[in-house]
């Protein structure tokens, strides 16, 4: 029997820790030990597939219910031919694979949710990764190199669990079915068989390399399209990028996440940029026409005379593609209003020259609005 991981030792989180402090420490480590910033380091490789397992577990409800009661296949990591992704020991999961994953009956499947007599292989699993990119590859696209830690038939029985020159027999418990079914009164309530957990067979003579299990843990490199428009947060899906089915099934699909960094100059506000635009004094009292930057270049705008600080004006279609593929965004150039910090004597002087013929109060409104209120 392979010795045990634990899981929140690898983590370094206690058997309490919450979902967000699993998933804390996970970023924390996977950063750390990612592929790619340790190219060439096995230990550091093996560390990584050894974290991104331990996450893989505790951050699936069902999955850490089982951990932790002890239960499923969870042997070691040693010689990296430990691959428990590949058990779908969680209630959740299997259910969701022999009954379908929209959740209601399909015809054809009989009442312990088979088709045919013949169980539903599970499914593999879905993936999610984050890729970061700087504001320009989110803006025009980009092919961007990734690094996923999956599971991989393993080469030595190509996937069957079974060692070389033998075969899976149908698990005597449930005849092949992948269910047991009890009944509670008028009920009968169906659930992954406790023998094969769903597979329907069982492995008397597992293979060395993968200790039964079909799968070895790897880490998969690709490079990935990234679509024009993409923006923090989006999220790509790659189907059946995921990992291997349990034992020839269809694989899952990839989810990437996109983490885009700020640009200097444009803020992103959903389909639309905005850009702050400093005026003279001179240029918000008398108008013209300045020159303001868009995603390919520059182009010019007219001022118009006593523009408001806050003022805004917009670009049509001059922002990001947008994801829909539904045109662009806008640019929206906000004009605040450019006061030193100090005046030169010379600059000084002319203050005083216009405040001489710009007389007036402008808060006298203010005032006389409050009075009359008053009376």
């Amino acid at each position: 029997m392979a010795e045990r991981p634990d899981y929140y030792k690898v983590l370094g989180v206690g058997k309490g820790a919450s979902d967000e402090e699993i998933k804390k420490a996970y970023r924390k480590l996977a950063r750390k030990y990612h592929p790619d910033r340790n190219a060439g380091d096995k230990k550091a490789e093996e560390r990584f597939k050894e974290i991104s397992q331990a996450h893989d577990v505790l951050s699936d409800p069902d999955k850490r219910k089982a951990y932790d009661r002890g239960s499923g296949p969870f042997g070691s990591f040693t010689g990296g031919n430990f691959d428990p992704s590949s058990f779908s020991g969680g209630f959740g999961d299997i259910l969701s694979d022999l009954f379908g994953r929209g959740g209601g009956a399909a015809g054809g499947r009989d009442q312990g949710g088979v088709r045919g007599g013949q169980p539903r292989q599970a499914r593999g699993r879905d993936l999610e990764t984050e890729v970061s990119l700087n504001f320009d590859q989110a803006v025009n696209g980009a092919q961007v190199p990734l690094a996923v830690p999956t599971s991989q038939p393993c080469p030595t029985c190509h996937g069957s669990g079974a060692k070389p020159g033998t075969v899976p027999k149908v698990c005597p418990v449930c005849q092949g079915r992948g269910v047991e079914s009890e009944s509670q009164g008028i009920f009968s309530i169906s659930q992954p068989c406790s023998n094969c957990h769903g597979t329907g067979t069982v492995i008397d003579d597992p293979c060395p390399t993968c200790g039964g299990t079909g799968a070895q843990r790897s880490v998969r490199r690709l490079r990935v399209n990234i679509p024009a428009g993409v923006r923090d947060g989006s999220r790509i899906k790659l189907a059946g990028k995921g990992e291997p089915g349990l034992r020839g099934a269809l694989p899952g699909d990839l989810f990437v996440i996109t983490r885009v960094t700020e640009s200097p100059v444009f803020k992103r506000n959903g389909d639309n940029l905005e850009v702050e635009v400093p005026l003279t004094i001179p240029e918000a009292l008398q108008g013209g026409v300045i020159e303001v930057p868009t995603l390919n270049g520059s182009k010019r705008l007219r001022v118009p005379a006593g523009t408001s600080h806050g003022t805004v004006q917009r670009l049509r279609g001059e922002g990001p593609q947008r994801l829909n593929g539904k045109g662009r965004g806008d640019i929206h150039y906000r004009f605040v209003i450019d006061v030193p910090n100090s005046l030169s004597p010379e600059q000084s002087e002319a203050v005083d020259r216009l405040s001489q013929v710009m007389n007036g109060n402008p808060r006298e409104r203010l005032f006389s609005t409050v009075a009359s209120g008053a009376s």
